[in-house]
C-alpha cells in the first residue's frame, strides 16, 4: 500500500493537502510532451503525480515521468509552485484534496517513449502554438507560466 492509500485508509475522503510534481518536457524543437490522461478522462496534461513519503519534489517528478512515459529525466529547472484555494480537487471516488504542485522543466531526457495505459491513452510532443483545447486547467496555467518565463529570459527581462 502506498502512502496516499494508507493516509486515505485513516482519514477517509476528508480534505487534505497533498504535494506533487509535474514536468514540462521539451524536445529539440521546443515542443511540449503532453499526455491524454485517464483522469480526468480525455483531458490533456503534463506527466506528474503525487509525492510518496520521504521523496523529494525532484524525485517525484522523475519517478512520475518514468512511470507515465518510460523516459529518464536529467536536470530539472523550477518553473513555479502552485497552491491555495484554486488548487482544490475532488477525485472521482470522492476523495478531496488541495494540491501543492511543484512544476519543473527539462529538455534533458532519454529512453524510448512508451505509454503507460493505466495513466493515459496517448503521449505526444505538441507545439506550444497548437495546445489542445481540452487540457487540465492547472496544467494549461503551468505551461503558460513556463512559456512566459522562457520568453522573458529570451528578451533579457
Amino acid at each position: 500500500m502506498g502512502y496516499i492509500e494508507e493516509l486515505r485508509s485513516l482519514i477517509g475522503s476528508r480534505p487534505v493537502n497533498l504535494v506533487g510534481s509535474t514536468v514540462i518536457l521539451t524536445d529539440g524543437q521546443g515542443r511540449i510532451l503532453l499526455q491524454r490522461r485517464t483522469f480526468p478522462p480525455g483531458k490533456w496534461g503534463l506527466p506528474g503525480g503525487l509525492m510518496e513519503l520521504g521523496e523529494s519534489a525532484e524525485e517525484t517528478g522523475r519517478r512520475e515521468v518514468k512511470e507515465e512515459t518510460n523516459l529518464e529525466v536529467g536536470r530539472l529547472k523550477l518553473v513555479n509552485v502552485y497552491s491555495g484555494q484554486d488548487q482544490y480537487i475532488e477525485a472521482e471516488n470522492g476523495d478531496q484534496f488541495y494540491s501543492v504542485t511543484i512544476c519543473f522543466h527539462s529538455e534533458e531526457f532519454e529512453g524510448q517513449l512508451k505509454l503507460q495505459r493505466s495513466e493515459g491513452t496517448k503521449l505526444e510532443f505538441i507545439s506550444s502554438k497548437n495546445l489542445p483545447d481540452h487540457m487540465v486547467a492547472s496544467h494549461r496555467r503551468m505551461v503558460a507560466d513556463f512559456l512566459e518565463k522562457k520568453n522573458n529570459q529570451k528578451d533579457g527581462a
